[in-house]
């Protein structure tokens, strides 16, 4: 499926089958999310659950308590059909994408994911978004496309572009597809634009200020407390003041 929006290449560990060899080499945020929607997908496949369990309403999540839902609404893309596997398919290359560029601690982009996910929750009952997987993969399919101005896609083998423009094409195919609107996936281009402005625009034009970057508490979950590198100067500094007195 890389063919169909131009290639990617990379060996393998020897001993692993493809798909497990694929499976290990997506950062942690992708590997799960793509993991956990596959599985929701499944079970309802399946009849353990339902469509009816997933979605979020605030009437259901902050009256009723279902505060899986805050979690559920972004997990479920549809059942298991050609059009999951499209979904799943962007989702993890541009999230994976993102995340390999965001560093070997998983702190940003985890931090980027808290931020289009609260956004997006707060914008669902006002535009009757119950499902926002949707609108999350194309929030990171654009930053990712923003910050590859020059990379060069083709879609389906027949048109080619540069990688601006990969979310309208996108949006195109869903209109074509479905014959509707695609409001989510406008709305997560949006969401995905405000990130992308504060985070790569705007701190070249203010003196480096990045007022997305995560907080020092929330880096601290993943990369655990600096340490403490001011002990040594210190003592290097009396060593030194001691030393004209030896001997």
């Amino acid at each position: 499926m890389d063919n169909m929006l131009g290639g990617g290449a990379g060996g393998g560990a020897v001993g692993q089958f493809p798909l497990e060899q694929w499976f290990y080499e997506m950062p942690v945020c992708t590997r799960w999310w793509t993991t956990a929607t596959v599985a929701i997908s499944f079970l309802v496949q399946c009849h353990i659950i339902t469509p009816f369990q997933l979605f979020y309403s605030f009437r259901a999540v902050f009256v009723k308590s279902q505060y899986w839902r805050l979690v559920t609404t972004f997990l479920y893309f549809g059942p298991l059909s050609l059009d999951l596997l499209f979904h799943v398919f962007f989702l993890q290359r541009y999230s994976r994408l993102l995340e390999e560029s965001s560093g070997r601690s998983p702190a940003h982009f985890s931090w980027l994911l808290l931020y289009a996910t609260t956004i997006l929750l707060v914008l669902s009952p006002l535009l009757s978004m119950p499902f926002l997987g949707s609108a999350l993969s194309s929030s990171l399919v654009y930053i990712w496309s923003r910050r590859n101005p020059e990379t060069r896609l083709s879609f389906l083998g027949l048109l080619v572009f540069t990688a601006p423009y990969l979310p309208w094409v996108l949006m195109a195919f869903s209109l074509v597809l479905h014959g509707t609107v695609p409001k989510d996936e406008i709305c997560g281009v949006i969401v995905g634009h405000v990130w992308y402005f504060f985070a790569d625009v705007y701190p070249p034009l203010h003196n480096g200020q990045r007022p997305l970057d995560p907080p020092v508490w929330w880096r601290r979950l993943f990369e655990g407390r600096p340490p403490d590198t001011g002990a040594t100067p210190i003592n290097n500094e009396i060593a030194a003041a001691a030393a004209p007195g030896v001997g």
